[in-house]
Formats: structure tokens, sequence, C-alpha cells
């Protein structure tokens, strides 16, 4: 494995890793809020500039269903990290305080719930857009194809969907992503492993979701290629 790609891998972790702590804000802290934030900007520029190769080709080649589906989530996300980032620098009391920033904090805060959710739904359906990717590279470094471990993965995947759905119900998040709650509501006396716990599943629900769903297009772009020969 080429150290490009190790770099590669473990900045999605750590991306993937900051996400839940992330949407916890109250939870875990304004100011380890803010330098995480802040953090996974940075991480999001890395990773880009890690994948040039593939915005370099983005206007090359042709378009499948699966790499039209990838760019739009791409460039959704794109645009829900600046958003972000311009809404967290407004908001900013502590890494960005000095840039004294006049802009209506309001906005700025109802930019910031509409981009973070969505933006936290985007980046697990990525994840599971590419998951295929990550079990190639783990079949490299394990024994040759087990029916039984294909049968607990899927088991465990189904658990976690299952669990994320209720999750996904229980912490309202359909709500915050239609902006029906203006503002973040958070249970200071729960436990943040709690918290975590819950936005894994859901980012798990999601991952599936990606995952199943580029399956399902990559079977009808084959099937449309076999059709026109």
């Amino acid at each position: 494995m080429s150290k490009k790609l190790i770099c590669k891998i473990i900045v999605d972790i750590l991306m993937l890793a900051a996400m839940p702590v992330l949407m916890a804000y109250m939870l875990a802290g304004e100011v380890l809020h803010e330098w995480l934030g802040t953090g996974i900007l940075v991480l999001f520029i890395l990773h880009h500039v890690l994948n040039y190769q593939w915005i370099k080709n983005m206007f090359r080649g042709k378009y499948t269903l699966s790499r039209i589906a990838t760019t739009i989530v791409n460039v959704l996300i794109l645009l829900m990290i600046i958003g972000l980032a311009y809404s967290g620098i407004v908001l900013s009391r502590h890494v960005f305080a000095d840039l004294d920033i006049h802009a209506s904090r309001a906005n700025a805060r109802s930019i910031h719930m509409f981009c973070s959710y969505w933006g936290f739904v985007l980046m697990s359906l990525h994840f599971g857009f590419h998951w295929d990717m990550f079990l190639g590279i783990a079949r490299k470094f394990t024994e040759k194809k087990s029916v039984l471990r294909s049968a607990v993965l899927r088991v465990l995947a189904a658990g976690i969907a299952g669990y994320g759905i209720y999750a996904f119900q229980k912490r309202e998040i359909s709500s915050y992503l239609m902006m029906k709650i203006q503002f973040a509501f958070f249970d200071m006396e729960e436990p943040l492993v709690a918290f975590i716990v819950d936005y894994l599943a859901v980012m798990g629900l999601f991952a599936v979701v990606g995952y199943y769903v580029m399956f399902v297009l990559k079977i009808i772009s084959k099937k449309r290629r076999s059709v026109s020969v």
C-alpha cells in the first residue's frame, strides 16, 4: 500500500471520527467544537489535495450514473463546508474571535445549523459510496473470501442501520434537516458517549444507504452497457 493511500485513509478516518463529536457541540464544549471544526476544515482541504487527480479529471471521460451521483454529492459537500467555514468564523468566540467580522450572527447560526446536518448526512453517504474501496484494501490483509465473514458483516451492517433509524428519529434529525428546529437542543446530563453512539449509528445508516445506492447504480449502468453492445 502506497504512502499516499495510507495518508488518504488516515485523513478520512480522522474526518469521520470528528463528525459525531462536532455534532455534540454543547456536550463536547464550545472550545473543542471550534478547534475540531477548524481541524476538519484543514483535513477537508488535505483530502482534496490528496485526491487532486479526481478533481483534475472531473470534465473528462463519460459520466455513468454512479459517477453522476458521486459528483453531485461531492459538490454538495463542498458547498456545505464553505457554508460551515463562513458561519463558523462569524460565530467563533475563541479560534477566530480576533478577526472581528461584522455579519449577522443570527443568519450565520441558521447557515451553520443547515450546513452541519446536511454535511453530516452527505459525508456519511460519501463514505458509503466508497465503501467498496475500503473492503478492497481490507481483503489484501486477510485470507481469501469467507462466506461466514461476509454474512457476519451483513448482519452487523443491518444492525447498525436498524439502530441508526431509531437514533435518527430519537434525535429528530429530519427536523434539523428541514430547518423545522432553529436551535440545537442538548440534554446536558446525557453522557457524551451516548450521544456519539447514536450519531455513529446514523452515520452507519447513511453509509449503508450510500453503499447500496452505488451498488444499484453500477448494476443499472452495467445493464445499459450490455444492451448497447
